[in-house]
């Protein structure tokens, strides 16, 4: 006995609305596919060629090659240069490291078939000296390439720092002078040294424009001069500070040289008293700003608070200041007084001493700041009111946890959310985590 199929209705379902709106994704497919192809499967095989290359730049590599096994016309979308033009390395071992890894035998096919396609490279390793030494092994065997950007990522440290120095140098040496044409390098934590900058500027100086190289120990003042010398396209430039010198400053701010963009000068101090930290002349640096007026310079200190007497005891042009160590009142009181140009302004912590002069000096002083964040500091209410409505709607990133704010006889915490909002011209509300 036969089954009577019957059609449940949903809810308050119109079966003929229902029927209209299959009728209209019919007729959508059919204008895409053809009314003969919705009773059939789409043959794959003969998507266009552009429709298939978007579709593989969208995949994820191990993905991609799965894919490529679906047909001929695939494999070969698969080893358009187009594909390999921008590749990332991931380098890790299973002992020390749970992200993936590109399987070897992709890399040496990478190797054999697409080295010369290569042009925006980078490679992220593990902790692992085994990983830093794959990747200078790849780097080694790219003869043929024409690299046009080059990045080194250490997910944890120490990696590159631990492969011997001459290992590293002729790695980058065969990249340096096989490309010719790298414009930008990201090579931080890793022992770079002054011979291996010699190379990359006698092979790509009319190119460069980008180079970040913070804790790299074995680069001198005289290394990175001799970059600033002759790389006179150099628009963005991360070091640290001990190699930053006057004489830096001022060949970045010949005639010969292009307006920098971007300067980022990392502070670090591993043990208290360890590093003795020079002054730079408030020449070089004006020198600097009069040559390339809307210069970003960003300083990240890690310091201890005794170790601060070196800075800011003159006018100083920086426009980012980022503290990830307890500062102290003094070194903020200076600030107020010599950072004209400061921008964003974010102090990790402080001690428990309210920092209401000071902020309100910077706020005087400052006239271009329109990013805050304090962390384990202590402020009044009262004081912190008073920087809000002089900095007034120009604060446009205000990240204040709500431990730092001190209760006082004129605003309760509930009366300050209130109050910072008007100034503010917008609903602000302190933060119960840091957000920086």
């Amino acid at each position: 006995m036969k089954r009577i199929r019957q059609k449940v209705v949903v809810g308050n379902e119109d079966p003929q609305a229902s029927q209209k709106s299959k009728k209209q994704r019919t007729c959508f497919y059919g204008s895409v596919f053809g009314e003969s192809d919705l009773h059939s499967s789409v043959d794959w095989g003969r998507l266009p060629h552009h429709v298939i290359l978007r579709i593989f730049q969208f995949l994820p590599l191990v993905d991609r090659a799965r894919a490529s096994s679906v047909c001929r016309r695939w494999n070969e979308t698969f080893h358009i240069p187009d594909l390999w033009r921008r590749f990332e390395f991931e380098l890790n071992q299973p002992a020390t490291s749970y992200l993936k890894s590109t399987h070897p035998d992709l890399i040496q096919q990478i190797i054999k078939r697409h080295a010369d396609h290569l042009q925006y490279v980078s490679f992220k390793v593990d902790s692992s000296t085994e990983s830093a030494e794959a990747a200078c092994d790849i780097l080694s065997q790219l003869v043929n390439c024409s690299i046009k950007t080059l990045g080194l990522i250490s997910t944890a440290k120490p990696s590159f720092m631990n492969v011997s120095k001459a290992h590293f140098a002729s790695a980058l040496t065969v990249v340096f002078v096989n490309s010719k044409s790298l414009s930008s390098i990201k090579i931080e934590d890793t022992p770079l040294d002054d011979p291996s900058l010699k190379v990359l500027v006698a092979n790509n100086s009319d190119t460069l424009k980008l180079l970040k190289m913070s804790s790299c120990p074995h680069v001198s003042p005289a290394g990175i001069l001799c970059v600033a010398d002759q790389c006179h396209g150099l628009k963005e430039l991360a070091l640290n500070y001990y190699i930053l010198s006057d004489e830096l400053l001022l060949a970045l701010s010949s005639e010969k040289h292009v307006d920098l963009e971007h300067l980022r000068i990392d502070v670090v101090s591993e043990n208290p008293g360890q590093v003795e930290f020079h002054t730079i002349k408030k020449q070089s640096w004006d020198a600097l700003v009069k040559h390339s007026p809307k210069v970003n310079i960003v300083m990240y200190f890690f310091l201890y608070e005794e170790e601060f007497d070196a800075f800011f005891r003159e006018e100083t042009p920086v426009t980012h200041l980022y503290f990830g160590r307890a500062v102290s009142k003094a070194m903020l009181g200076r600030i107020g007084m010599n950072c004209p140009r400061l921008i964003e302004l974010v102090v990790c912590a402080n001690g428990l001493q309210p920092l209401d002069d000071e902020l309100i000096r910077i706020a005087e002083r400052c006239k271009n700041l329109t990013a805050m964040g304090l962390g384990e500091c202590e402020v009044t209410c009262r004081g912190f009111i008073e920087f809000v409505k002089m900095c007034g709607c120009r604060l446009t990133q205000l990240s204040i946890m709500e431990e730092v704010l001190i209760p006082d006889n004129d605003y309760s915490l509930d009366q300050l959310h209130l109050e910072v909002s008007k100034h503010l011209g917008r609903m602000w509300f302190p933060d119960m985590m840091p957000t920086w």
